[in-house]
């Protein structure tokens, strides 16, 4: 039995910064709003822990990285060539648009100013501004037929996130797999987001949501420049064994109270989260470290260049959180940095520049680790942009389509080198095999051993799933062992 007389858990906390601090910050702050109502559950057993859990089937990844693209890349401009739209360069078109910016509306064709070319054994056609995605296209799956059916920005990041267009309050992709599966490693969080030094991405926080999952299941954010995680180590007063000894004392105390509290699930939740932070002192200093790499390795993601050394730096660490366990990875630009209304040329010569290399980087790398098998990498935004002008002249750019456009992946049990699906003649709608966000959803379910129809959370008295209960396919025409019997 304890001595009354010592200090309780939250005088301790108070009184001994040990460097926990803020290590993992989203975590213990998430933990925090763990004695807030949770959801109306009916379920015999609601996750609360990061412990793994077994998928409803034998799964082909084990974990993801997701390079979102906010701003709507250019597919025309990108990876998918269209002739018929150089050829009419200029002339009006004659089907329908729908424009977000009407008075700077047009229906003469744009023709890409770029050039294409075949790569690889496959023989896919991409754009000039993409020549390192040429080098590992026989490694990814070019969807050219994605559709949500919504040009605007939220409305379809939120679709391809969440499930439902334009709904907020509802869990991320990242959040629902870290709820049915659990972590592979005791000592990082399992979902992690990386964001941009410019700032967050379009619709901030909402991209990495847990929605209505319990708290635990959030995105947790690592700053976008050295020091990733503030107060990671202890003021060297606190070192060594008197850190080790007041760790102890801690946990001591947390067992006590929990003991008083018997079956506590979201009391022992906060309570692994503080014990992560403790660990997370040396697991995380050591996974951030990239100087560990090799010279040749850094140089291959670009970090030996202005252009590529910020994006590059990130996507290395993104491969070294998955190769020490972490389930699910995402990566975010500030802004929307494809969303080029006017000066289409340099904007996309821009973007590009920053982004190829380190992209392709990442790709070749979890290949040569023999990684690429059980990582699953996408790369992609929430929109695409109209085959007309958007203004006059070289300044000219293109507005928002989100009727047709393309993303890309690989790894994870997706078919390397092949393309699927088809737009128009000019780019403009999805017109053979379309994917909408909830086919995606549905298929990357299926890659970690899940069905979306089954994965199942009732929130408010309703069962809910990720694909929001919307017609939703798993896409077996991309994927090594097919769709699902």
């Amino acid at each position: 039995m304890f001595d009354q007389s010592l200090p309780s858990r939250r005088q301790f906390l108070a009184h001994n910064a040990m460097g926990v601090g803020s290590v993992a910050l989203a975590w213990l702050l998430q933990q925090e709003n763990l004695l807030a109502k949770p959801p109306i559950v009916t379920e015999k057993e609601v996750h609360r822990d990061l412990l793994p859990r077994s998928p409803h089937y034998a799964p082909q990844a084990q974990a993801m990285i997701s390079l979102f693209m906010h701003g709507g890349p250019a597919h025309m401009d990108l990876t998918d060539p269209k002739p018929e739209l150089t050829k009419h360069d200029g002339q009006d078109y004659t089907g329908e648009v729908a424009y977000s910016f009407v008075n700077r509306a047009s229906k003469k064709l744009l023709g890409s100013p770029f050039k294409f070319q075949k790569h690889g054994e496959c023989g896919t056609e991409l754009s000039e501004l993409l020549p390192h995605l040429g080098e590992i296209v026989d490694d990814i799956c070019l969807i050219r037929s994605m559709h949500t059916g919504h040009n605007g920005h939220e409305v379809s990041i939120r679709y391809f996130h969440s499930g439902i267009p334009a709904v907020l309050g509802r869990p991320t992709l990242g959040a629902w797999l870290t709820y049915a599966l659990g972590s592979e490693t005791r000592d990082l969080p399992a979902y992690m987001v990386l964001v941009d030094p410019g700032g967050h991405p379009v619709d901030g926080t909402h991209n990495w949501t847990n929605g209505f999952l319990p708290p635990l299941f959030q995105g947790t954010v690592l700053r976008p420049s050295e020091p990733r995680i503030l107060n990671l180590n202890p003021p060297p007063r606190l070192k060594g064994d008197l850190q080790a000894q007041n760790l102890d004392f801690l946990a001591a105390i947390n067992r006590r109270h929990l003991e008083r509290h018997p079956g506590e699930a979201d009391l022992e939740a906060r309570i692994a989260s503080y014990e992560l932070a403790a660990r997370m002192q040396t697991s995380a200093t050591e996974a951030l470290d990239i100087s560990q790499e090799t010279e040749a390795t850094q140089k291959m993601y670009g970090l030996d260049q202005d252009a590529t050394r910020e994006y590059g730096t990130r996507c290395l660490i993104a491969r070294r959180l998955v190769e020490r366990g972490v389930r699910f990875v995402q990566l975010f630009l500030g802004g929307q940095p494809w969303d080029n209304h006017s000066n289409l040329r340099d904007g996309l010569k821009g973007i590009t520049a920053r982004t190829d290399k380190p992209a392709a980087a990442l790709v070749k790398d979890l290949k040569q680790r023999g990684m690429l098998d059980s990582t699953l990498v996408h790369w992609g935004g929430e929109i695409g942009r109209l085959p007309v002008t958007e203004g006059e002249g070289a300044g000219c750019g293109r507005d928002h389509n989100g009727q047709g456009f393309s993303i890309w992946m690989a790894g994870g049990g997706v078919k390397g080198g092949m393309t699927y699906g088809e737009t128009d003649e000019v780019g403009h709608r999805a017109a053979v095999n379309v994917v909408t966000p909830n086919d995606y959803q549905a298929t990357l379910l299926h890659l970690f051993g899940l069905d979306h129809q089954q994965l199942v959370y009732r929130h408010n008295g309703q069962e809910q799933v990720l694909t929001a209960k919307r017609p939703a396919k798993v896409v077996g025409d991309i994927l090594k062992n097919g769709a699902p019997a």
